[in-house]
Protein backbone atom coordinates (compact mmCIF):
# COMPACT_ATOMS: atom_id res chain seq x y z
CA UNK A 1 0.00 0.00 0.00
CA UNK A 2 0.97 3.13 -1.28
CA UNK A 3 0.30 5.96 1.48
CA UNK A 4 1.60 8.52 -1.14
CA UNK A 5 -0.75 8.29 -3.34
CA UNK A 6 -3.68 10.83 -2.97
CA UNK A 7 -7.00 10.50 -3.63
CA UNK A 8 -10.39 12.13 -4.03
CA UNK A 9 -13.62 10.29 -3.27
CA UNK A 10 -16.48 12.10 -5.04
CA UNK A 11 -20.36 11.13 -4.35
CA UNK A 12 -23.24 11.06 -6.42
CA UNK A 13 -25.60 10.49 -4.01
CA UNK A 14 -28.70 10.37 -5.71
CA UNK A 15 -27.06 7.49 -7.36
CA UNK A 16 -25.52 5.93 -4.91
CA UNK A 17 -26.48 4.18 -1.16
CA UNK A 18 -25.30 5.21 1.60
CA UNK A 19 -24.74 1.72 3.46
CA UNK A 20 -21.65 0.82 1.11
CA UNK A 21 -19.57 3.88 1.86
CA UNK A 22 -17.62 2.18 4.78
CA UNK A 23 -16.37 -0.33 2.29
CA UNK A 24 -15.54 2.24 -0.50
CA UNK A 25 -13.71 4.02 2.18
CA UNK A 26 -11.76 0.79 3.11
CA UNK A 27 -10.90 -0.54 -0.31
CA UNK A 28 -9.91 2.75 -1.03
CA UNK A 29 -7.58 2.63 2.06
CA UNK A 30 -5.37 -0.19 -0.19
CA UNK A 31 -4.74 2.69 -2.84
CA UNK A 32 -3.74 5.63 -1.13
CA UNK A 33 -4.97 8.22 1.50
CA UNK A 34 -8.28 9.69 0.84
CA UNK A 35 -7.50 13.79 1.20
CA UNK A 36 -10.82 14.78 -0.36
CA UNK A 37 -14.09 13.63 0.58
CA UNK A 38 -17.28 15.00 -1.37
CA UNK A 39 -21.06 14.16 -1.83
CA UNK A 40 -23.43 15.49 -4.12
CA UNK A 41 -26.79 15.74 -4.15
CA UNK A 42 -30.37 18.39 -3.20
CA UNK A 43 -29.79 17.73 1.06
CA UNK A 44 -33.61 19.25 1.35
CA UNK A 45 -34.58 15.95 -0.58
CA UNK A 46 -35.76 13.08 1.56
CA UNK A 47 -34.44 10.69 -0.08
CA UNK A 48 -30.95 11.55 0.70
CA UNK A 49 -32.14 11.76 4.64
CA UNK A 50 -30.15 8.48 5.34
CA UNK A 51 -26.85 10.09 4.54
CA UNK A 52 -26.76 12.09 7.52
CA UNK A 53 -25.11 9.43 9.70
CA UNK A 54 -22.49 8.78 6.94
CA UNK A 55 -21.30 11.97 6.03
CA UNK A 56 -20.80 12.98 9.76
CA UNK A 57 -19.04 9.97 10.86
CA UNK A 58 -16.83 9.81 7.93
CA UNK A 59 -15.97 13.47 7.28
CA UNK A 60 -17.59 13.90 4.40
CA UNK A 61 -18.59 16.94 3.15
CA UNK A 62 -22.06 17.42 1.34
CA UNK A 63 -22.01 19.57 -1.66
CA UNK A 64 -25.39 20.88 -1.77
CA UNK A 65 -26.61 21.17 -5.65
CA UNK A 66 -30.48 22.52 -6.07
CA UNK A 67 -32.51 20.92 -8.80
CA UNK A 68 -32.58 24.04 -11.24
CA UNK A 69 -34.97 21.90 -13.61
CA UNK A 70 -37.10 18.77 -13.30
CA UNK A 71 -35.55 16.08 -15.25
CA UNK A 72 -32.15 17.67 -15.24
CA UNK A 73 -29.16 16.17 -12.88
CA UNK A 74 -27.39 19.53 -12.25
CA UNK A 75 -25.40 17.23 -9.48
CA UNK A 76 -23.54 15.36 -12.00
CA UNK A 77 -22.67 18.88 -13.83
CA UNK A 78 -21.52 20.07 -10.22
CA UNK A 79 -19.42 16.74 -9.64
CA UNK A 80 -17.54 17.06 -13.24
CA UNK A 81 -16.72 20.59 -12.88
CA UNK A 82 -15.19 19.91 -9.07
CA UNK A 83 -13.59 16.83 -10.44
CA UNK A 84 -11.90 19.11 -13.03
CA UNK A 85 -11.14 21.93 -10.68
CA UNK A 86 -8.94 19.19 -8.80
CA UNK A 87 -7.47 17.50 -11.45
CA UNK A 88 -5.53 21.44 -11.98
CA UNK A 89 -5.16 22.74 -8.62
CA UNK A 90 -4.64 19.19 -6.52
CA UNK A 91 -1.31 17.25 -6.91
CA UNK A 92 -3.55 14.14 -6.99
CA UNK A 93 -2.64 10.07 -8.46
CA UNK A 94 -6.68 8.76 -8.56
CA UNK A 95 -10.28 10.09 -8.10
CA UNK A 96 -12.91 7.66 -6.91
CA UNK A 97 -16.34 8.15 -8.29
CA UNK A 98 -19.10 6.58 -6.51
CA UNK A 99 -21.79 6.41 -8.87
CA UNK A 100 -24.01 4.09 -10.74
CA UNK A 101 -24.50 6.88 -13.64
CA UNK A 102 -22.96 6.25 -17.30
CA UNK A 103 -22.95 10.09 -17.74
CA UNK A 104 -19.85 9.77 -15.90
CA UNK A 105 -17.94 8.31 -18.77
CA UNK A 106 -16.60 11.11 -20.73
CA UNK A 107 -15.26 12.39 -17.00
CA UNK A 108 -13.86 9.40 -16.45
CA UNK A 109 -11.94 9.06 -19.96
CA UNK A 110 -10.39 12.48 -18.95
CA UNK A 111 -9.36 12.18 -15.88
CA UNK A 112 -7.30 9.22 -17.19
CA UNK A 113 -5.92 10.42 -20.27
CA UNK A 114 -4.27 13.43 -17.87
CA UNK A 115 -2.81 10.29 -15.83
CA UNK A 116 -5.00 9.60 -12.76
CA UNK A 117 -6.45 6.64 -12.04
CA UNK A 118 -10.21 6.20 -11.09
CA UNK A 119 -11.46 3.85 -9.20
CA UNK A 120 -15.40 3.47 -9.77
CA UNK A 121 -17.74 2.18 -7.77
CA UNK A 122 -21.22 1.30 -8.35
CA UNK A 123 -24.29 -1.19 -8.45
CA UNK A 124 -24.49 -4.04 -11.00
CA UNK A 125 -26.89 -2.06 -12.89
CA UNK A 126 -24.75 0.65 -13.94
CA UNK A 127 -24.08 0.54 -17.46
CA UNK A 128 -20.70 -1.04 -19.35
CA UNK A 129 -19.48 1.97 -20.89
CA UNK A 130 -18.66 3.47 -17.03
CA UNK A 131 -17.70 0.52 -15.98
CA UNK A 132 -14.91 -0.08 -18.83
CA UNK A 133 -13.37 3.35 -19.06
CA UNK A 134 -12.36 3.07 -15.12
CA UNK A 135 -9.09 1.80 -14.02
CA UNK A 136 -10.93 -0.34 -12.25
CA UNK A 137 -14.50 -0.80 -11.01
CA UNK A 138 -16.07 -2.58 -8.08
CA UNK A 139 -19.66 -3.45 -8.15
CA UNK A 140 -20.94 -2.30 -4.67
CA UNK A 141 -23.20 -5.44 -4.06
CA UNK A 142 -19.29 -7.37 -3.89
CA UNK A 143 -19.02 -5.76 -0.56
CA UNK A 144 -20.02 -8.22 2.42
CA UNK A 145 -23.63 -6.65 2.94
CA UNK A 146 -23.96 -4.61 6.19
CA UNK A 147 -26.85 -3.21 8.26
CA UNK A 148 -28.70 -0.72 7.21
CA UNK A 149 -27.73 2.81 7.54
CA UNK A 150 -29.43 4.66 4.51
CA UNK A 151 -33.12 2.94 4.99
CA UNK A 152 -32.91 0.73 2.00
CA UNK A 153 -31.79 -2.40 3.59
CA UNK A 154 -28.80 -4.48 2.66
CA UNK A 155 -27.80 -5.48 -0.54
CA UNK A 156 -26.99 -9.12 -1.28
CA UNK A 157 -23.27 -9.62 -2.76
CA UNK A 158 -23.41 -10.99 -6.73
CA UNK A 159 -23.44 -15.04 -7.07
CA UNK A 160 -20.60 -16.82 -7.81
CA UNK A 161 -20.46 -17.06 -11.07
CA UNK A 162 -20.39 -21.38 -11.94
CA UNK A 163 -17.47 -22.36 -14.34
CA UNK A 164 -19.87 -22.58 -17.03
CA UNK A 165 -20.83 -19.30 -17.11
CA UNK A 166 -17.50 -18.22 -16.50
CA UNK A 167 -16.74 -19.98 -19.51
CA UNK A 168 -19.42 -18.97 -21.06
CA UNK A 169 -18.32 -15.11 -21.15
CA UNK A 170 -16.24 -14.22 -24.24
CA UNK A 171 -14.81 -11.40 -23.20
CA UNK A 172 -13.48 -12.15 -19.73
CA UNK A 173 -11.81 -15.44 -21.37
CA UNK A 174 -10.01 -13.44 -24.19
CA UNK A 175 -9.11 -11.45 -21.00
CA UNK A 176 -7.51 -13.95 -18.62
CA UNK A 177 -5.75 -15.91 -21.60
CA UNK A 178 -4.21 -12.99 -22.92
CA UNK A 179 -3.27 -12.44 -19.93
CA UNK A 180 -1.67 -15.72 -18.82
CA UNK A 181 -0.08 -16.14 -22.30
CA UNK A 182 1.83 -12.22 -21.89
CA UNK A 183 2.95 -13.10 -18.66
CA UNK A 184 4.26 -16.97 -19.28
CA UNK A 185 7.56 -18.30 -19.27
CA UNK A 186 8.98 -20.69 -21.27
CA UNK A 187 7.32 -23.70 -20.41
CA UNK A 188 3.59 -21.64 -20.08
CA UNK A 189 3.63 -20.96 -16.21
CA UNK A 190 3.06 -17.32 -15.66
CA UNK A 191 3.12 -15.73 -12.08
CA UNK A 192 -0.42 -14.79 -10.45
CA UNK A 193 0.90 -11.30 -9.75
CA UNK A 194 2.34 -10.89 -13.02
CA UNK A 195 -1.25 -11.74 -14.38
CA UNK A 196 -3.01 -9.33 -12.73
CA UNK A 197 -0.82 -6.60 -13.48
CA UNK A 198 -1.26 -7.48 -16.97
CA UNK A 199 -5.03 -7.65 -16.53
CA UNK A 200 -5.03 -4.33 -14.35
CA UNK A 201 -3.28 -2.29 -17.18
CA UNK A 202 -5.60 -3.82 -19.83
CA UNK A 203 -9.30 -3.46 -18.49
CA UNK A 204 -11.36 -2.61 -15.83
CA UNK A 205 -11.45 -5.89 -13.71
CA UNK A 206 -12.17 -7.13 -10.31
CA UNK A 207 -12.79 -10.59 -8.99
CA UNK A 208 -15.15 -10.09 -6.72
CA UNK A 209 -17.69 -8.81 -9.35
CA UNK A 210 -18.00 -12.47 -10.18
CA UNK A 211 -18.04 -13.63 -6.83
CA UNK A 212 -14.71 -14.59 -6.13
CA UNK A 213 -12.85 -12.98 -3.15
CA UNK A 214 -9.16 -13.59 -5.47
CA UNK A 215 -7.80 -14.06 -8.88
CA UNK A 216 -6.43 -17.46 -8.12
CA UNK A 217 -10.25 -18.34 -6.93
CA UNK A 218 -11.62 -17.50 -10.27
CA UNK A 219 -9.06 -19.01 -11.80
CA UNK A 220 -8.87 -22.65 -10.07
CA UNK A 221 -12.76 -22.26 -10.72
CA UNK A 222 -12.26 -22.91 -14.68
CA UNK A 223 -11.11 -26.19 -15.78
CA UNK A 224 -9.50 -24.33 -18.88
CA UNK A 225 -6.45 -23.42 -16.65
CA UNK A 226 -4.11 -25.32 -14.33
CA UNK A 227 -3.17 -23.90 -11.52
CA UNK A 228 0.11 -24.61 -9.21
CA UNK A 229 0.88 -23.26 -5.69
CA UNK A 230 4.97 -22.88 -5.30
CA UNK A 231 7.29 -21.28 -2.71
CA UNK A 232 6.69 -17.90 -5.01
CA UNK A 233 3.79 -17.74 -5.18
CA UNK A 234 0.54 -19.16 -7.45
CA UNK A 235 1.15 -19.96 -11.07
CA UNK A 236 -1.09 -20.30 -14.00
CA UNK A 237 -1.27 -22.18 -17.37
CA UNK A 238 -3.56 -22.26 -20.38
CA UNK A 239 -4.43 -25.72 -21.09
CA UNK A 240 -4.44 -25.13 -24.36
CA UNK A 241 -0.68 -24.82 -24.85
CA UNK A 242 0.62 -28.50 -24.79
CA UNK A 243 2.85 -29.71 -22.09
CA UNK A 244 6.00 -30.32 -23.88
CA UNK A 245 5.94 -26.94 -25.28
CA UNK A 246 9.26 -24.97 -25.61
Amino acid sequence: MNHENHIAMLIDADNSPANKIEDVLDELANHGVIDIRRAYGNWKSPGLAGWEKVLHEYAIQPIQQFAYSKGKNATDMALTIDAMDLLYTKQLQGVALVSSDSDFTPLVMRLRANGLKVFGFGEEKTPMPFVNACSRFLYLESFVPQADVAGSGPVAPPARRSAKELKGDAKLMALLRNAVASAADDNGWAHLGAVGNHIAKQASFDPRNYGFAKLGDLFAEIDLFTTDKRDKGLYIRDNRRPLDSP
